[in-house]
């Protein structure tokens, strides 16, 4: 009897998981498409240029393909081939400006770090833009209202980089991520133009509640700021002002004014080993 009622239970389990993974199936898009889309989109607006040298003729291609790759997730979400098509339009319609924007981040990139030797390998090689990167392309259906999907995209490039930014972030021209692993960037911040961020930084928020989902939660960067590793700036109410420079490590919850420097102060403590550091002459 017991094995019998088991079985049933066992039974009932399976296939409360093959209906729940049905649907699961007809509400999120393959990860595995998502993952190539985005490195497809990544490779035609920034390495096909400097590897393959296409034609005009085969760059449009190459877009209407993506395009139809891009309805396709879409519809597998909304189920809609409709409103699929305007999604994938309007997207595509923004992607010169994602270009744009995208180009300034390499930019910015270059010209703050004395490692990188061009902007080809910025595009290429660098994971802080390869993040920011695909953070504008899943900003770009935050906005269409796409928000599975957006997390989707935004959740690959956590996965490669160690780079955390919520697809509904508001970022700038000109951001710059050096090294970039252990950054966590939330929902409702927004960030400037010209602010560079190292790794280890947080702007999160000082509480989680789930009440507090529709409000300002993470802070504001402005303009020019340079926040240095393993900063944790906190809460909605939270502005760092322009061209503040925030230390490593330093823990805020309040705003800083204006041209500020933000720092920990802490004391390194040196023991010399020798007990004779001064050396002895002996005359004979």
């Amino acid at each position: 009897y017991l094995i019998n009622f088991c079985q049933m239970k066992f039974e009932s389990l399976i296939n409360q998981m093959i209906l729940n993974n049905k649907k699961r199936i007809q509400t999120f898009p393959s990860k595995e498409k998502c993952e190539l889309f985005i490195n497809h989109l990544k490779d035609l607006l920034f390495v096909s240029d400097i590897v393959n040298n296409p034609t005009a003729g085969e760059l449009e291609r190459s877009i209407e393909l993506l395009e139809e790759d891009l309805k396709n997730l879409v519809l597998s979400i909304i189920k809609d081939e409709q409103k699929a098509i305007e999604h994938s339009t309007d997207f595509f319609a923004a992607l010169p400006s994602i270009y744009h924007l995208s180009i300034t981040d390499a930019e910015a990139i270059l010209n703050s770090d004395p490692a990188a030797r061009n902007l080809e390998e910025v595009m290429i090689a660098y994971p802080g833009f390869f993040a920011t990167l695909v953070y504008r392309f899943s900003h770009q259906l935050f906005k269409q209202g796409l928000h599975t999907l957006a997390r989707f995209f935004t959740e690959y490039a956590h996965s490669k980089t160690g780079i955390d930014i919520h697809p509904g972030a508001s970022i700038g021209h000109s951001f710059a991520i050096d090294h970039g692993t252990g950054i966590v960037i939330g929902e409702t911040s927004k960030i400037g133009n010209n602010v560079k961020i190292y790794q280890g930084v947080t702007l999160g928020a000082l509480n989680v509640s789930k009440e507090n989902a529709t409000i300002k939660r993470h802070p504001t960067v402005e303009d020019s700021v340079v926040i240095y590793a393993g900063a944790t700036i906190l809460g909605g109410s939270t502005v760092i002002g322009e061209g503040c420079i925030i230390g490593g490590n330093v823990w805020i919850t309040y705003s800083v004014p204006a041209n500020s420097i933000a720092y920990h102060k802490s004391e390194i403590h040196i023991k010399d080993n020798n007990p004779f550091p001064e050396p002895i002459n002996f005359i004979i």
